[in-house]
């Protein structure tokens, strides 16, 4: 049985199902975020949607370039978990299924080329409390104290 995160589901609502893939990028004892501005400010885990005909890990490597400006490498699946939404910059009632992966921040090649997004460092102990998203801090969470010598406060 998958996770459900967030909103309760809408019984007089029709969801389209929308296939998204999300990092846990850690170095360290931090872990990178992404901070974006509209349609609401939230620190989200950098990701979003896989495109048609795209492969989730291609999706992941162009995501995480496009919000954090940082490729990455030893890209492993944590999991996944499913969220109902409304997201209105595509004006669409969404059955969201995050697929979430850890992976090894590679290189930066310079700031997010994405628009309102904003690259940023936290400690790991805290990120999940940062994390809009339940669904991302519970991932995070979990991953905090199971990674080998890291301790939450």
């Amino acid at each position: 049985m998958t996770r459900r995160y967030g909103e309760p589901v809408r019984k007089d609502q029709r969801y389209r199902a929308r296939p998204g893939v999300y990092a846990v990028l850690v170095r360290g004892g931090d872990v990178l975020l992404t901070h974006q501005m509209d349609p609401d400010p939230e620190f989200q885990l950098p990701g979003g949607g896989i495109d048609p005909g795209e492969s989730p890990i291609r999706a992941l490597h162009r995501e995480v370039w496009e919000e954090t400006g940082w490729h990455i490498g030893a890209v492993r699946r944590l999991g996944m978990y499913r969220r109902f939404t409304y997201m209105p910059e595509y004006d669409l009632w969404a059955e969201k299924l995050c697929h979430i992966y850890l992976a090894r921040p590679a290189r930066a090649l310079g700031p997010p080329p994405e628009p309102g997004h904003t690259a940023l460092w936290a400690p790991l102990a805290y990120a999940a409390a940062m994390l809009t998203n339940t669904g991302d801090a519970d991932f995070v969470r979990r991953l905090s104290v199971s990674l080998p010598g890291r301790r939450r406060p």
